[in-house]
């Protein structure tokens, strides 16, 4: 019989009201011989909760709002990686928030918008989520409103 040289440690998850996890380590096997683990509390839910603040979104539900009222054959179709807005082809797509950010790809030639660093760039040579060659950095209701004429151009090219 052979024996695993690695520990194994193992665990179980306890949530504690809403917004704490903890991490209990049941026991320890190394090399045959089990060890009493102890608690380790850690706010998971708090840091994810953290990372989608409650502003980034409400950011993403003014996006969503401004995009599907662009036209009336306006689709929202939710991905693995980000949420797509299609008229007849995808023209917006809207990556999952971020600490201070949000960001939206569209289907605007980057060449004939000019690009303000910190807000817009061109990706066209760079691996992205999503579909579209211009990156609109969004961190404020006022970047959504400074954003819609990118948003009406990136519709009427669909």
């Amino acid at each position: 019989m052979r024996e695993h040289r690695r520990s194994i440690d193992l665990v179980r998850y306890r949530l504690f009201g809403s917004d704490l996890l903890g991490l209990e380590t049941v026991a320890s096997v190394s090399g045959g011989m089990q060890v009493a683990g102890r608690v380790h509390r850690q706010a998971v839910a708090r840091a994810a909760a953290d990372v989608q603040g409650a502003s980034m979104v409400e950011l993403a539900n003014a996006v969503d709002e401004v995009l599907l009222g662009l036209g009336d054959g306006v689709n929202r179709v939710e991905r693995k990686t980000y949420r797509a807005y299609q008229r007849l082809r995808n023209f917006a797509c809207v990556c999952p928030p971020q600490l201070s950010k949000l960001l939206v790809y569209l289907k605007v030639d980057p060449k004939d918008v000019e690009l303000v660093p910190g807000f817009t760039r061109d990706v066209s040579g760079l691996g992205h989520h999503g579909t579209g060659d211009l990156e609109v950095q969004l961190r404020t209701p006022r970047d959504v409103e400074r954003a819609q004429d990118l948003f009406r151009a990136s519709y009427a090219a669909a």
